[in-house]
């Protein structure tokens, strides 16, 4: 056959079926913007139901990697020295979700403070409360018979300490440092896909005009006060999706859920989380069991190296024994003393570092020595409280403002603001959402099951203090000290230490679980399943924290299931 008639038949055979694929594309695009339920076409140009149906997959926020979710045994601790059996061993399941690659740093955390310098100046003495509680207390390095001052005065700003787990950070502070981030992401999410002006977070914000991620979602026309240069760029027709009715107006101008485009919240992980991920157990995997046992964030029984290139070197940053926090100087065994820069170990098998070492985390769970995995095995978590949006007389959400800023008194008499202008005001489900449900029947679930007076069999609804009024006997299993502190009416801190001597525990609501081992810890709690507390608003030099996010969609981001 002729060279040219074969070359002829070639080229009509591919341009058959290009047109085949596009025609497909054509017909499976088609296909879904038609309902299925109705037959009417949606993101039809000129109105009705608007949906992203091109949606793949979430998008990895910054500073996170993938954790495909699975089961394992949680509370499985190699020793148990301590005697304390507060992590008895149960089966769990966890849902897929993100996590810091590291542990979060001065350097992220002073763009925090920035911010918030910028945004509500402490030089003006309505905002001076916001910076001053979400500073980190520095004083946490100081030891009696200790010299520290250089670790108190240049630690969290000093350029030599940029990648250094920030600590000194209280279980409060953490969790508005992930509301803070997740509203940044958020506006730049926005400003990528026009739905927001360009740079808005630089020139167009201020303590009366910010940005908060539920306040869009509700009421786009309140964030950042409302400006409409700012969320209504170019009259919404630069958006992504920009769409106009039969008039020309623009209309879907406003990001929603259904768009896909605004990124989960940033949050603190729960424990079962938190071991999950720092067991790393991909590495023990075979077919559909674990294999052998696994005691740290990597294979093996000991925390040195095994490798022929990097044999002997330690594999996190602990303290070694009495009076060695990092070996022999010159030839150091871990190669830090106090805390080390993060990523100067090997991450686990999910690329997360220093799971083990340098700083133990804070995690969201509200301690108690018991998991009751009888009650619930899939993403377990205490701490649930439940709350709604606050809504004004005229029906819409009640947004905070900068003459009722919400601030906490905390137990060290340190004020810190929960609620920032912007925000929607938060109030305690009512019966509306709990009558006659059978999966939760109150707003507080903290207590729920916990074998505190109230999961008791003497337990009988006369009161929270009905005990103290029956003298000092008392049934309570969680009695902890009661310390106070109130302002009296000139503003001057009125702080009452309670020096009873009936109570029996430490263990109250507002102590918070943090996981992990730390420069300043022995080896015995770098197992991911040792667990400890302390109060939610102090802080220390050992304990920073990292943060998670909940994963949408599929569990995995394998296209193909892998055949067992």
């Amino acid at each position: 056959m002729d060279m040219r008639k074969v070359t002829t038949l070639k080229t009509l055979f591919i341009l058959a079926l290009s047109l085949a694929a596009l025609s497909c594309s054509k017909k499976s695009s088609s296909s879904k913007n038609t309902s299925r339920a109705t037959g009417w076409q949606i993101n039809d140009r000129e109105g009705g139901f608007q949906y992203n149906t091109r949606f793949e997959e979430q998008e990895t926020s910054p500073g996170l990697v993938f954790i495909e979710g699975g089961t394992f045994t949680m509370g499985k601790v190699q020793d148990d020295v301590m005697h304390d059996w507060n992590n008895t061993p149960n089966q769990q399941h966890v849902q897929s979700f993100y996590m810091d690659e590291t542990e979060v740093t001065n350097v992220m955390y002073l763009e925090y403070l920035d911010w918030i310098k910028r945004v509500y100046p402490p030089t003006d003495e309505n905002f001076r409360a916001i910076y001053h509680g979400a500073l980190p207390d520095t004083l946490v390095w100081r030891n009696r018979l200790g010299f520290n001052e250089i670790m108190t005065e240049n630690y969290l700003r000093h350029p030599g300490y940029a990648e250094y787990p920030v600590v000194g950070v209280s279980w409060i502070q953490a969790v508005e440092f992930a509301n803070w981030r997740s509203n940044r992401v958020g506006e730049m999410a926005l400003q990528k896909e026009g739905y927001a002006k360009r740079g808005a977070h630089l020139t167009d914000v201020s303590a009366d005009a910010t940005f908060d991620i539920d306040t869009y979602i509700n009421a786009p026309t309140l964030t950042y006060g409302g400006n409409e240069e700012v969320i209504n760029p170019d009259g919404g027709r630069n958006t992504r999706n920009a769409q106009l009715d039969a008039d020309g107006n623009p209309v879907n101008i406003y990001a929603k859920r259904e768009s896909g485009i605004l990124p989960l919240k940033y949050r603190l992980p729960t424990e079962a989380e938190w071991e999950y991920a720092a067991l790393g157990l991909s590495e023990v995997r075979s077919y559909n069991i674990y294999r052998g046992r696994k005691k740290y964030p990597w294979d093996g029984q000991y925390t040195r190296a095994g490798k022929r290139r990097i044999r002997g070197d330690q594999l996190a940053n602990f303290k070694q024994g009495k009076g060695d926090y990092g070996g022999i100087a010159g030839w150091s065994d871990d190669g830090a003393d106090i805390t080390n820069a993060v990523k100067s170990y090997d991450p686990n098998d999910y690329g997360l570092y220093d799971m083990a070492g340098n700083v133990a985390e804070w995690v969201a769970d509200v301690y108690r020595p018991i998991v009751d995995d009888e009650f619930n095995d899939f993403n377990y978590y205490r701490g649930n409280v439940y709350t709604k949006n606050a809504i004004d007389e005229d029906g819409s959400v009640k947004i905070v403002t900068t003459e009722d800023i919400v601030y906490d008194t905390l137990s060290t008499g340190k004020l810190i603001a929960r609620n920032l202008p912007g925000e929607i005001l938060q109030v305690k489900v009512d019966e509306d959402e709990t009558y006659l449900r059978t999966n939760f029947d109150r707003s507080n679930n903290i207590n729920f099951r916990d074998g505190d007076r109230r999961s008791s069999r003497y337990y009988e609804n006369f009161g929270d203090d009905e005990e103290e009024a029956q003298g000092t006997h008392t049934r309570k299993m969680y009695n902890s000290p009661r310390h106070t502190v109130e302002r009296d009416s000139l503003g001057n801190l009125i702080r009452e230490y309670d020096k009873s001597s009936n109570r029996t525990s430490l263990i109250n609501d507002k102590v918070r679980v943090y996981k992990g081992g730390s420069w300043k810890d022995r080896e015995y709690w770098l197992d991911p399943a040792q667990r400890r507390y302390y109060p939610e608003d102090m802080a220390t030099d050992y304990i920073g924290f990292r943060c998670a996010m909940s994963r949408v969609g599929s569990k995995t981001k394998r296209k193909h299931k892998t055949k067992n």
